[in-house]
């Protein structure tokens, strides 16, 4: 059970002609009554990603490249979990495995791959592990409750373990900061420090007192979640399986739910493909549609939202904020509980899919950060 073994995607020809064919039947709602993004995924901006969908884009592009970094799975805990392993060509390169969240995908890391495995300086190498959260991308599905982020942490300490790493780093944001938090936490044997792009940390009674201007901003930003940018989490953490129907039987009610993400997460200037392209958005959304796991993946919302808090951390951390990450918070916070904050970064540009959307930075970022327990 604790086997390696490669993964190959070959998707056969007859699930790309069902998508078409779903989307050649699409149902459209009217067009919304005013002309922003404030109702959600306008029609007009989701009608010509969606044709581009239809009759531009190519999945075998995504499809060989994914082939061609290396593709594995291994079963933990009786669950196949999905990952890319990228061993850098220098000797003494330091493992990290990097995890993503929701919306998001390995697809998230693509643009990171090659500086961090192959950089010029030998001594700033990685050896990288991309896994697959369980219920997303090509992982499997779990039938039963518990895997939340805690048991996820320790499914990656013995996914390290089995790759023959003794020592490793990990990072994340969203529910790769979660996990990566978790991991911490849990000191999962064999992690010697984390990087986070969405540290997490919550205000006291006194910071509303006199709030810094960084704090000010970071109360502005958690308010606009929870008025305006949460009622995605608050249906999938209590209704995850309802809202599933239709993410799994509609390829374009799928792109209008992440699609909304790529425009409210992402430091741009009013279009989402200022920070992405139409490529790298449909690539991700592919890795929902394919193993139609809209179901499975909104299902980890049930299992951990909670763990969205506050928790000390012994080992050395990291982190990098971003301008336009969902909810900023300010280092004060996060001071607290990370006992050993080894690397503070403000970046000058970026929001939440910090690899995504600013590689070059990122991956600064981690070198100037793991250069510090190496």
């Amino acid at each position: 059970m604790s086997a390696i073994k490669p993964f190959t995607l070959a998707i056969p020809d007859s699930q790309l002609a069902d998508l078409n064919t779903r989307i050649d039947l699409t149902r459209w709602p009217e067009k919304e009554t005013v002309e922003d993004w404030s109702q959600g995924t306008p029609l007009a901006a989701l009608q010509e990603l969606v044709a581009y969908w239809r009759s531009g884009y190519d999945w075998r592009l995504c499809e060989a490249r994914l082939n061609a970094l290396g593709q594995f799975v291994t079963e933990i805990d009786g669950l196949p979990i999905h990952f890319i392993h990228v061993r850098s060509p220098h000797k003494g390169a330091l493992p990290l495995i990097m995890t993503h969240g929701w919306p998001g995908s390995v697809i998230e890391f693509m643009g990171v791959i090659e500086a961090l495995t192959n950089p010029d300086d030998p001594a700033q190498a990685f050896d990288l592990v991309l896994p697959s959260l369980p219920g997303f991308g090509f992982s499997g599905k779990p039938a039963t409750t518990g895997w939340g982020v805690e048991k996820i942490g320790r499914a990656w300490g013995e996914l390290m373990s089995r790759l023959g790493y003794t020592r490793w780093v990990a990072q994340g944001g969203d529910w790769g900061s979660a996990v990566t938090t978790a991991i911490g936490v849990q000191k999962v044997a064999g992690c010697a420090g984390i990087h986070l792009n969405m540290p997490i940390g919550r205000p006291l009674p006194e910071d509303l007192q006199n709030p810094t201007p960084a704090e000010l901003k970071a109360l502005g930003a958690l308010q606009h979640y929870q008025e305006w940018d949460s009622g995605y989490s608050t249906q999938q953490r209590t209704r995850p399986q309802t809202v599933g129907y239709g993410l799994v039987d509609s390829p374009v009610g799928l792109a209008g739910w992440i699609f909304e993400k790529m425009w409210a997460w992402t430091d741009n200037s009013g279009s989402p493909f200022d920070a992405l392209s139409r490529d790298q958005i449909l690539d991700n959304i592919m890795l929902y549609w394919l193993p139609a796991n809209g179901a499975s993946s909104a299902r980890l919302y049930w299992e951990s939202f909670g763990s969205f808090a506050p928790q000390e951390i012994e080992l050395p951390v990291a982190v990098s904020a971003f301008p336009r990450e969902i909810l900023p918070t300010p280092r004060k916070w996060v001071e607290r509980n990370y006992r050993n904050l080894v690397h503070w970064g403000d970046m000058e540009k970026g929001g939440h899919f910090a690899a995504w959307e600013q590689p070059q930075a990122f991956v600064s970022e981690l070198r100037a950060a793991f250069g510090k327990v190496r």
